[in-house]
């Protein structure tokens, strides 16, 4: 992705806003569907094919995740390492979930559907992060 898509993308040239702004964009997604998984498990692991209890597990980490993502992109440039590793727990988050219906769950085919949709965007946030983070390190050259 050349600098130029990411900046039509993030409505800024300057890399480090990039780079904070898709941090905040994964945060406010990770946290929202977190909070989702949390407050409708019942129905939502019902309608997903999904055990409520883990959907409750897995709300509790996502909204913690997006705090810490949120707190990442809040810093004026945040750290190099602090985005690699969210860059590569997405990276993992996706790879996890494209596997999981194949091989520990069984969802219904609405859950299927959504989570491959989910693995997708959240492949699509590390894609933007990594990006945003090679633009930022070829500026501070």
């Amino acid at each position: 992705m050349s600098a130029t898509q990411l900046a039509v993308l993030a409505r800024t040239s300057d890399p480090h806003t990039m780079l904070r702004r898709f941090l905040a964009l994964d945060a406010a997604v990770t946290g929202a569907n977190g909070l989702v998984y949390l407050l409708g498990s019942g129905p939502v692991g019902r309608f997903l094919g999904i055990d409520s209890g883990l959907l409750l597990g897995l709300g509790a980490f996502l909204v913690a995740y997006g705090v810490g993502v949120g707190v990442l992109a809040s810093r004026s440039r945040p750290r190099a390492l602090a985005v690699s590793v969210v860059v590569e727990a997405n990276l993992l988050w996706a790879a996890v979930s494209c596997a999981a219906p194949g091989l520990w769950l069984s969802p219904s085919t609405a859950g299927a559907v959504w989570t491959v949709l989910q693995a997708i965007t959240v492949a699509g946030f590390a894609l933007l992060q990594y990006a945003a983070s090679k633009a930022r390190q070829g500026s501070s050259a």
